[in-house]
């Protein structure tokens, strides 16, 4: 395995994500901001944090794969959400967990990270996620 994910001791307990990953491959793979977006760019999920949260980590899986790794080399993972407030985690969560098994996400997460910002490049986008991974 290329990635080994931990939380040392005396940083928060009880995360949903590690607090450490580090990376031994030779491949360092990048993804950009993916949007809660078919491939056609139809939107999916229009005013659903959680339904976009599931098709972010889609798209992020389906580029991953393009790249022939997956989220078990990802060791790292920036959400930004829009107009982010605390009362939003459930939903944001509840997208995650709605396409855990599905995609094989790693359980905790990968060191991860979640920005509220304003807005996003357009209106209805209410998530982006990048994502980085080291694979052989």
């Amino acid at each position: 395995m290329s990635v080994t994910r931990f939380s040392p001791a005396g940083l928060q307990p009880h995360t949903p994500y590690h607090h450490v990953a580090v990376g031994t491959g030779t491949r360092h793979i990048h993804v950009s901001g993916q949007v809660a977006r078919l491939g056609d760019g139809t939107p999916i999920a229009p005013g659903d944090l959680g339904g976009q949260v599931a098709q972010v980590l889609r798209n992020t899986g389906r580029a991953l794969a393009g790249a022939d790794a997956s989220f078990q080399d990802v060791v790292r993972l920036t959400f930004y959400v829009t107009d982010w407030t605390p009362d939003k985690i459930g939903p944001f969560m509840a997208g995650i967990e709605s396409v855990a098994e599905e995609l094989a996400l790693p359980q905790p997460l990968p060191p991860a990270s979640l920005i509220g910002v304003e807005s996003l490049f357009e209106p209805d986008v209410l998530v982006e996620l990048e994502a980085t991974a080291v694979a052989e």
